[in-house]
């Protein structure tokens, strides 16, 4: 039996959703990835609000650059909006996609831009 692209990414989606869910008290940092475009919230399941977000759509600074870069840039942008919010470690959702390039990228800068996880 063989699955589509899309088919298997949902399969280990629900696999890591599994574990993976955010509290008030450490939320979950979610990455979606498009063709173009790179975006990451920050949600409380419990709650199911989205207490942060940033997204390499209508940032300027994002647009220049290949797709990595701005991914970095997002992780940044994401990191200075949850420490604004009070927000310091979160867990960490892939949704599905590999951690490696724009999903890596991203992880690392939030890092660097002062989250845990």
């Amino acid at each position: 039996m063989t699955f589509s692209k899309v088919e298997r990414r949902a399969k280990i989606k629900r696999r890591i959703r599994k574990r993976v869910t955010g509290t008030s008290a450490i939320p979950r940092l979610s990455v979606y990835r498009s063709n173009k475009q790179i975006y990451a919230q920050i949600i409380d399941d419990s709650t199911g609000k989205t207490l942060a977000s940033a997204s390499s759509y209508n940032n300027k600074e994002a647009q220049k650059g290949n797709k990595v870069d701005q991914a970095a840039i997002v992780g940044k942008e994401i990191a200075e909006k949850a420490i604004k919010a009070g927000i310091e470690s979160v867990v960490f959702d892939r949704n599905g996609y590999l951690y490696h390039g724009r999903v890596k990228s991203l992880a690392d800068s939030a890092r660097e831009g002062g989250l845990k996880f």
